[in-house]
């Protein structure tokens, strides 16, 4: 249980449930091959059955980290900070981001978009999912829409979100989810080259086993 002070602080964004930072290379989506600094926040409760990173779902077994620690790392090594979860959206990201932006860091979000837009953006990576549908604001915002394929009945659900972006230069991916990736990656080839509005993300980061 966390003391009241502490909690406070975590609720106003000036502490975060910190599970993981690393420095590596974008996996995933418009950015595939970039150096950047990752800030994995814990807690989400999506609850996605095919998620990778499960153990970030309860925010209680990450440590509250203060935002300025978190900042301190994060600049030593890159000009691009991409803040992740979990479900970083949980949490007010406004302070976290006002101090990585003082630095003229770049600052990527990845959200399912199912919380308030809190934080100030370079760019904003937008991945639905059914369980718990996107807030409407971040359909005004978002640069990058990245469904997850794990059925056939996703490309649906893709198309359904893709009618819902205001944003007119933003960037429509489809990926398959990995434990499927050798079924579904026909069905998204053919797909893609019928509708080639969209694009194949894939994630190249499992290939090269990176983090």
């Amino acid at each position: 249980m966390l003391e009241k002070e502490t909690k406070e602080l975590v609720n106003k964004g000036e502490m975060l449930p910190l599970m993981e930072q690393f420095y590596t290379i974008q996996g995933e989506g418009h950015h595939t091959g970039t150096a950047a600094y990752f800030i994995r926040i814990g807690g989400c409760d999506v609850g996605c059955h095919w998620c990778d990173v499960k153990e970030s779902w309860n925010p209680n077994t990450h440590p509250p980290t203060a935002i300025s620690e978190i900042v301190n790392s994060a600049k030593l090594y890159s000009d691009t900070i991409v803040i992740t979860g979990g479900e970083p959206l949980t949490w007010n990201m406004n302070p976290l981001t006002t101090q990585l932006k003082s630095l003229g860091l770049k600052v990527h979000i990845e959200t399912s978009g199912a919380y308030q837009l809190t934080g100030y953006w370079d760019w904003i990576c937008l991945s639905p999912k059914k369980i718990k549908l996107p807030k409407p604001e971040i359909y005004e915002v978002a640069n990058e829409l990245k469904v997850i394929i794990y059925n056939k009945h996703d490309l649906k659900f893709a198309e359904q979100q893709a009618e819902l972006i205001k944003n007119s230069s933003c960037q429509l991916y489809l990926q398959p989810e990995w434990s499927v990736r050798e079924k579904m990656m026909p069905m998204i080839v053919e797909y893609v080259m019928k509708y080639p509005k969209w694009k194949i993300s894939l994630q190249t980061h499992k290939y090269l086993n990176i983090p």
